[in-house]
């Protein structure tokens, strides 16, 4: 994996590249979007099980977060889609697979809004339409609103079985070794991130999304209730839904059997989930 930093529609942008040499017209690699707060440390065990399955990827740390500083000026989410284009134009790769987590998801929907001929496939992960969600717990969506999460390590231990659910619940001792590898956000960062999705939804264009997507949501999510995946796979023509046994971390929390099924889906003749 190769990370490096460089200034990018503006920002000083820090990213990372995992090639694995199969990488074609007809196997493009994967754009990961992130998490609120995270940076793209978080997504290597993932990035690393998608190279077993020869599916390349990359990430990139949205401004405020992991190694990408601060802007002077809050951004939206239209503004980081075009950040995104910029880094593809970047790394002269022409097209892409998406993959966007929770915070992430918003970002993906609004990339393949707006460069929808860059996207062969979209995978969706414990995400929403935005403003249009079905809320999640309180108690959950309350703790999001800081990131102490990330810079105390015996709170994330105590308050993640809530925060989180699935195998936290059992195990909320696990979520200190994810911490080990993240950078805790800029404050100012993190409060930009939450104002990037303020009011936004995708719902009045999810119908106009044409590429094979799969939506993936957690049976036990307190943050994004699997309410919210019924709704993205209804909405979007060519979209199906994939019901996983866990939490708003399942794709930490169970990484091999997720890349699996995303490597079958982005691997498929016609992009239709296993």
């Amino acid at each position: 994996m190769r990370i490096e930093t460089d200034e990018i529609c503006g920002d000083r942008i820090r990213y990372a590249v995992a090639t694995v040499g199969t990488e074609g017209p007809d196997r493009p690699p994967l754009l990961v979007f992130n998490g609120i707060g995270a940076s793209l440390e978080l997504m290597v065990p993932v990035i690393e099980a998608l190279g077993e399955h020869g599916i390349g990827a990359m990430a990139f740390d949205v401004p405020g977060t992991g190694g990408s500083p601060t802007p002077s000026v809050p951004y939206r989410l239209p503004r980081l889609a075009r950040t995104a284009h910029n880094l593809l134009r970047h790394l002269r790769i022409a097209n892409a697979d998406v993959l966007g987590v929770s915070w992430g998801g918003a970002l993906a929907q609004e990339f393949v809004h707006q460069y929808p001929s860059l996207v062969r496939r979209l995978v969706l992960a414990a995400t929403s339409a935005g403003i249009a969600m079905v809320p999640g717990r309180p108690s959950a969506l309350l703790r999001l609103i800081s990131p102490r999460r990330y810079l105390d390590p015996d709170y994330i231990a105590r308050i993640g079985a809530e925060l989180y659910g699935g195998m936290y619940r059992a195990n909320p001792e696990a979520l200190r070794a994810h911490g080990r590898f993240l950078s805790p956000p800029d404050k100012l960062g993190y409060f930009y991130q939450l104002l990037a999705t303020a009011g936004w939804t995708s719902l009045p264009w999810l119908h106009s999304i044409r590429q094979p997507t799969l939506v993936m949501m957690g049976r036990d999510d307190p943050i994004v209730p699997p309410i919210n995946g019924r709704i993205l796979a209804m909405m979007i023509p060519h979209a199906r839904l994939r019901l996983i046994e866990d939490g708003h971390l399942f794709l930490l929390s169970r990484t091999a059997e997720c890349v699996k099924i995303i490597a079958e889906f982005l691997g498929s003749e016609a992009g239709h989930p296993v």
